[in-house]
C-alpha cells in the first residue's frame, strides 16, 4: 500500500495502543516473513480515504511481498470490504477491529503460504545448483522474490486467495457492523465515538458487549428510534373541540366579533385595553392536556420475577429497561430533568439522576440500564422517592406537572394512611402517574392496587413489540 507518513503514523499509533494488535503481530510476525507488512497494509486498505498500491516496478520489501499484494489487491475488490469501509475510513479504532476480526483469515493465509514454500524448496531440492543459478538469472515468472514476477494491482489472484479475502472481508464486515449497531443503540453517536481516546473507546465497547442488556441492543435501538418518530408526530396544546367562550389573551382564539372593534378607529384603544386585561373573549376548547413541564420519572420492577422471558426470548427487564432508556431521550429531548429509579423489595431502590443541563454520562446510563436488584417488590418505597425528586424540583424551581412511569409486573398492597399523603402530593405538585403491567394482565384490571395509582395504565405481553408503548411517547 502507498502510505505517507501521517497513515505510518496512525498505525505506528494504533500499534501501541491496542493490546490486540501487538499481539496479533507478534504472534504472526514471529513465525511469518513479511507478516506486520502485511497486517499493516490491510488496516490502511480499511483507513485510507483513498486507497492506492505501488506500482509494478516498486521494490518488494520481502519474499512474501507479491503473495500479499494479490491478496489485498483481491480484499479490495471484495464487495464486503467495500461495505466493511463505510464505518472504516478515517477511523483509527475500526480499522484496528476489522484488522483483528481479519486474524484467523490472515492467520490461514501465511500458514498456506508457508507450506508452499517449504514444499517448493523440497521440490527444488533435487536441481542441480547450475539450474538455479539459471533459473535466478532468467527471473522464472511467478516464482516468489525473482525479477521477473509480476506485482502490479493487475495480478490475478488465485482461486484459493480469493476465497480467503472474502471470507477475511466478510468476517471483518460482521464485527465492524455489529459493534457499530451496538453504540447507535446506546445513543453513542459516532463524532461522540472518534472524540474518545482509543483505550477508553475500548474498554466501553467491551463493556457494552459484555453487559446484562448486550444481547437486547436491538430491541433498545428500536425503543429509541420509536420514541423519535412519535416525538415528531406529537402536537402540544392541540385546540381540540369547540366548548363555549372564556376570557383571556390568546389572538389566535379571538372571536371575530371582538376583531370587528378594530375596524372602528373610536375601539382600537378598547381592544389593546381589554388585551393588555386578559379580557378578551377567545373561543374555549377541550384538547389533550398539555405535557408535562416537571421530571419525568422511571420507577422500574427489578425484583426476581422480572427476569422470566417473553415471546422471542425476551425478558421483562430487558423489555421496561429499553422502555426507561426511551423515555431518558424523550426527557432530554424535551429539556426535563430524567430520574430512574431501580426498586424490588421495600429496602432495595437505586435512584439515578440525569439532569437536563448535564450531558448524559454514559457510564452513569450503563450502571441503570445494567443494575437488578433482585427480591420482592414493593411500591411505597419507588414511589416515595418520586415523590420525593418532585417536591424537591417544585420547591427549588416552583416547577410542577412532572410525570411518573411504573413498570411492573406484580400488584402490591399499599396502606390506607401512605394513600391519602400519595394523593395529597398528587394534587398539590399536579403530576401524572402512567402505568405499565409488563407481561401481568391482572395487575392491569380494574380493581388492581396498580390500576388505582395510576392516570393512564396499560398491559404489554408480547416483548418484541416495540410500539406496545407508543402513545406514552405522544402525551409526556
Amino acid at each position: 500500500m502507498v502510505a505517507d507518513r501521517f497513515d505510518r503514523l496512525t498505525w505506528r499509533d494504533t500499534y501501541e495502543q491496542a493490546a490486540g494488535v501487538r499481539e496479533l503481530v507478534g504472534e504472526l510476525g514471529a513465525r511469518h516473513a513479511g507478516a506486520e507488512d502485511l497486517l499493516r497494509d490491510v488496516f490502511l486498505a480499511a483507513y485510507q480515504a483513498r486507497v492506492r498500491m505501488r506500482e509494478p516496478t516498486a521494490e518488494p520489501s520481502a519474499p512474501s511481498w507479491p503473495a500479499h499484494h494479490e491478496f489485498v489487491a483481491a480484499l479490495l475488490e471484495s464487495p464486503d470490504f467495500a461495505d466493511l469501509r463505510r464505518d472504516t475510513v478515517g477511523d483509527p479504532y475500526a480499522a484496528a477491529l476489522a484488522l483483528l476480526a481479519q486474524g484467523p483469515a490472515l492467520r490461514g493465509l501465511l500458514e498456506r503460504e508457508e507450506r508452499e514454500e517449504r514444499e517448493e524448496r523440497e521440490g527444488r531440492g533435487s536441481a542441480g545448483e547450475g539450474d538455479r543459478q539459471a533459473a535466478a538469472a532468467v527471473g522464472t515468472p511467478g516464482t516468489p522474490g525473482t525479477p521477473g514476477t509480476p506485482a502490479a494491482p493487475g495480478v490475478a489472484a488465485t482461486p484459493a486467495v480469493r476465497t480467503v479475502a472474502r471470507s477475511a472481508a466478510a468476517q471483518g464486515a460482521r464485527v465492524v457492523r455489529r459493534e457499530a449497531a451496538l453504540m447507535r443503540a446506546w445513543g453513542v453517536e459516532s463524532a461522540e465515538l472518534e472524540r474518545l481516546p482509543f483505550e477508553r473507546r475500548a474498554r466501553l465497547a467491551e463493556r457494552l458487549r459484555g453487559g446484562r442488556l448486550a444481547e437486547w441492543a436491538e430491541l433498545i435501538g428500536r425503543f429509541r428510534e420509536m420514541a423519535a418518530g412519535e416525538r415528531a408526530r406529537k402536537v402540544e396544546n392541540a385546540t381540540g373541540e369547540l366548548v363555549g367562550v372564556t376570557l383571556g389573551d390568546d389572538l389566535s382564539r379571538v372571536v371575530p366579533s371582538e376583531l370587528s372593534g378594530l375596524g372602528v378607529p373610536a375601539l382600537r384603544a378598547v381592544f389593546a385595553a381589554r388585551y393588555a386585561a386578559g379580557e378578551l373573549m377567545l373561543y374555549d376548547s377541550r384538547g389533550e392536556r398539555p405535557t408535562g413541564r416537571g421530571a419525568v420519572i422511571a420507577c422500574v420492577d427489578t425484583s426476581h420475577s422480572m427476569y422470566e422471558a417473553g415471546p422471542g426470548g425476551v425478558t421483562r427487564e430487558a423489555w421496561a429497561k429499553a422502555c426507561a432508556l426511551a423515555l431518558l431521550d424523550q426527557a432530554r429531548a424535551g429539556g426535563r430533568d430524567f430520574v430512574g429509579i431501580l426498586f424490588s423489595a421495600a429496602d432495595k431502590v437505586r435512584v439515578h439522576r440525569f439532569p437536563a443541563d448535564r450531558a448524559a454520562d454514559l457510564d452513569a446510563t450503563l450502571d441503570f440500564a445494567e443494575t437488578f436488584l433482585g427480591g420482592g417488590t414493593s411500591y411505597q418505597a419507588p414511589l416515595d422517592a418520586a415523590r420525593e425528586v418532585l417536591e424537591a424540583e417544585f420547591d427549588d424551581t416552583a416547577r410542577a406537572r412532572g410525570d411518573i412511569v411504573l413498570l411492573t409486573d406484580d400488584d402490591c398492597g399499599v396502606t390506607e394512611e401512605w394513600t391519602r399523603g400519595w394523593n395529597a402530593a398528587k394534587r398539590r405538585l399536579d403530576f401524572r402517574v402512567f402505568g405499565v403491567a409488563v407481561g401481568a394482565p391482572r395487575a392491569a384490571e380494574a380493581d388492581s392496587v396498580l390500576d388505582a395509582l395510576c392516570d393512564n395504565l396499560r398491559c404489554v405481553e408480547d416483548f418484541t413489540d416495540v410500539h406496545a408503548a407508543a402513545d406514552l411517547f405522544r402525551v409526556i
